[in-house]
C-alpha cells in the first residue's frame, strides 16, 4: 500500500485551547527574555506558570515550551516570524 501523497494535514479549529509552541533557544538569559516579551505580546493571557524549560545535554541550548490559546493564523504567523528573526532562536516548532 502507499500513502497518498495528496493527504492533507488536519485543519486547526481557532481558538484552539492548550496549542503548544516550543521555541530552541540559546542558554541566554537575554534571548530567554526576548521570547518571553514576544509571547506575552502575541498571547494576551499567556500562562506562564505553564511554561517548560528544557536544557540541551551539553547545555549550550534551552526548550522553552508553551501552552497557548491561539486565536488564529494571523497570530501564529506573526508570533514564529518574530521569533525566528532572532539569531539566538534556533526554530520555532
Amino acid at each position: 500500500m502507499t500513502q497518498d501523497s495528496e493527504q492533507q494535514p488536519p485543519k486547526i479549529e481557532f481558538p484552539c485551547k492548550d496549542y503548544m509552541v516550543k521555541v530552541v533557544r540559546d542558554t541566554d538569559d537575554q534571548v530567554h527574555e526576548f521570547v518571553l516579551e514576544v509571547m506575552r505580546r502575541h498571547v494576551s493571557d499567556l500562562d506562564e506558570t505553564r511554561l517548560k524549560h528544557t536544557p540541551s545535554r551539553n547545555g549550550r541550548f534551552t526548550s522553552m515550551t508553551f501552552y497557548i490559546l491561539a486565536t488564529g493564523e494571523p497570530q501564529l504567523k506573526a508570533l514564529f516570524e518574530e521569533l525566528k528573526a532572532h539569531p539566538g532562536v534556533h526554530m520555532v516548532l
